[in-house]
């Protein structure tokens, strides 16, 4: 035993030693303190993220709060502190929808991975307690304007409960912004692949898997419609617990799924439960518009930046989902799954405006319409008298990756420290070379 303990002691000394310096000593920023001084930002061009641009205008926050804006208000109150920001452009902050910042570390590393749970049917599994508002990705994230974010659990055919955060807190705790927002779903594939050897048996089994799976939604759907029909129960369920919300209005479904016979089914199956739902991904969004405008499906476009999903669809589908969905009245933002990823997202809007949506629309579909389909937009999402102040302020089109860069970014009015990893050590080896 003494040996073992000896080793392991050993062990761990050493990997502490030969650790990477930069791991050890760097440290996130520190999280901004509340907001206890008014500012007013003047000199700019407002882009609100639902009515419009504004030039020349002027934004105040205090507590926390948008409390002024100059092309809609007459009055001038006085403010402890201004900043002038001539020139630049102020934009909501974005808001980044299924993603798991927070939940990764380090992909390749298992123990860094906690974003997933055992097993395939996990509707209590909540994804607000394994946040870690530690994680070095996040800076990274939010000094291109992400500042908040649905956090999703992966994986399984019933994944878990999703929340949304605010990328500035000491713990998971400070950064809940909407706990347990709903519940997500990965839908069974329902496609059938062929193989050259032993056909029949091939397609069998897949057709098999594809019956149980949808077959597990059936169950798991019809028990909790029971469950949710008695308010109280002798035992409590945990699982079918979770899903009461979905009946009684107090979570979202989202479903992910991406082809025609998935989107269909999932149609069929909330329709005999009376629910409606967010799909996820729909790359095949564009071929049932009518579809899912019937039945009030809003969809939540995967990576812009894609490969067509089928060899019959133009290589620039996925640019021009989008704007097909803008004309087609559907509510829908976009995405980028994964977690460092993400920092793409204003850039991927940018591509969407490039293939027929307006900038606007663009900015839209990562703030106000995002902040809708989270049920968050009476405080978030746009720039507007009596919301959070999730504002930031950019030098250029935060839409272009040329010309965009944050120049200063406040969640609730707290003005957020933009440092990060990335930064420090570009400044480090741009000082060794003795670069300008």
């Amino acid at each position: 035993m003494k040996k073992i303990t000896y080793k392991l002691h050993t062990l761990f000394i050493t990997a502490f030693l030969f650790m990477p310096i930069y791991d050890v000593l760097a440290q996130n920023p520190t999280p901004a303190r509340n907001q206890t001084k008014s500012i007013l930002i003047t000199g700019v061009t407002v882009h609100d993220g639902i009515n419009g641009v504004y030039n020349n205008a002027s934004v105040g926050f205090k507590d926390g709060k948008i409390t002024y804006l100059s092309y809609v208000d007459q009055s001038t109150p006085a403010w402890d502190s201004i900043i002038d920001a001539k020139g630049k452009h102020v934009y909501p902050g974005i808001i980044a929808l299924n993603t798991y910042l927070g939940l990764s570390e380090i992909e390749a590393v298992r123990a860094m991975n906690d974003y997933a749970e055992v097993g395939s049917i996990n509707p209590d599994v909540r994804s607000i307690i394994a946040y870690n508002t530690d994680s070095k990705i996040t800076p990274t994230i939010r000094s291109n304007g992400i500042l908040l974010a649905q956090i999703t659990p992966q994986g399984g055919v019933v994944s878990g409960t999703s929340s949304v955060v605010q990328l500035d807190a000491w713990n998971w705790e400070d950064a809940a912004y909407l706990t347990d927002d709903g519940i997500h779903i990965n839908w069974p594939s329902m496609r059938v692949y062929y193989g050259e050897n032993n056909q029949e048996d091939f397609e069998k089994k897949q057709r098999e898997k594809i019956n149980k799976e949808l077959q597990q939604l059936e169950m798991i759907f019809a028990d909790a419609y029971a469950y949710h029909m008695n308010p109280s129960p002798e035992v409590k369920n945990l699982h079918l617990e979770a899903m009461r919300g979905l009946f009684n209005g107090k979570k979202r479904l989202y479903i992910h799924a991406d082809y025609v016979k998935e989107i269909m089914a999932a149609i069929s199956l909330c329709n005999k439960y009376k629910l409606t739902f967010t799909l996820v991904g729909g790359a095949n969004a564009d071929l049932v518009l009518n579809l899912l405008k019937e039945h009030n499906v809003s969809v939540i476009v995967g990576r812009t930046h894609s490969l067509p999903p089928d060899d019959d669809h133009d290589i620039d589908a996925a640019y021009k989902l989008p704007k097909k969905l803008q004309d087609a009245g559907i509510l829908y933002a976009l995405s980028c799954d994964g977690f460092w990823q993400v920092r793409n997202l204003p850039f991927m809007a940018g591509t969407a405006a490039a293939w027929g949506l307006s900038k606007e629309q663009a900015l839209s579909s990562i703030t106000f319409n995002a902040a809708k389909i989270l049920g968050i937009d009476k405080s978030a999402g746009s720039i507007e008298k009596g919301k959070d102040a999730h504002i930031l302020i950019c030098e250029g089109d935060l839409l272009d990756m040329k010309s965009s860069q944050i120049n200063a970014a406040f969640i609730s009015g707290r003005m957020v420290n933009l440092d990060n990893i990335q930064h420090q050590l570009y400044k480090k080896y741009k000082s060794k070379y003795g670069l300008k």
